[in-house]
């Protein structure tokens, strides 16, 4: 067994394990990241099996998107930063039986099927040639999809951060008012502290 027959096999078994931890751990949060390891071992196989486009699509494609995710749910989940204990898997049994069919089909598929062997000329441009196969007339929208995740990345780390617009989110910060001595501009929760609001003008 060689040295890349050893890092594929860890790799193998990183994904596998990564993968299995993400229905394991009650975190929304921590289940981004597993998920994320996961894809990230995926991706570094593809680059031993010489597919260095799958493999670096999938590392960053994924990256970006547990990122965006992870951030987002820190932002915007009722369970606080999506931190706390919760249920993530439902219907056990069935999940169970679902995943052990789809596993032997593809373990059957993958023994029985005879892969074709034929090998590219060393000069052909392959990457190039997959891109245009892949994505075709649509590499502007590809590419702006890019820029806007990668904002979308950096809004998120901006709007979840603890300094605020108007002072530290953890000192009840409000906006200045409109007035001089007057009250805070914008929407403010009612006195009860229930889920409604009112304006001030």
């Amino acid at each position: 067994m060689s040295a890349v027959d050893v890092v594929f096999w860890v790799f193998s078994a990183v994904a596998v394990v990564a993968g299995w931890r993400v229905f394991c751990t009650d975190s929304m949060v921590r289940a981004s990241f597993l998920l994320l390891v996961s894809f990230i071992a995926v991706g570094a196989i593809m680059l031993l099996l010489n597919a260095p486009y799958l493999g670096f699509a999938t590392i960053f494609m994924m990256g970006v998107e547990m990122m965006v995710m992870a951030l987002f749910m820190v932002m915007f989940m009722m369970n606080p930063a999506g931190l706390n204990p919760m249920m993530m898997v439902h219907q056990h049994r069935f999940s169970i039986a679902a995943g052990a069919a789809a596993f032997v089909g593809l373990a059957i598929a993958i023994f029985t099927t005879g892969f074709p062997h034929d090998p590219v000329a060393a000069g052909r441009p392959v990457i190039h040639d997959l891109g245009r196969e892949l994505l075709g007339p649509s590499m502007l929208i590809f590419e702006s999809a890019g820029v806007t995740l990668l904002a979308t990345m950096v809004a998120s780390v901006i709007l979840s951060s603890r300094s605020g617009r108007f002072g530290a989110a953890d000192e009840g910060s409000v906006p200045p008012p409109l007035e001089p001595g007057g009250e805070p501009a914008g929407r403010r929760p009612d006195d009860e502290g229930g889920g409604h609001a009112h304006h001030h003008h």
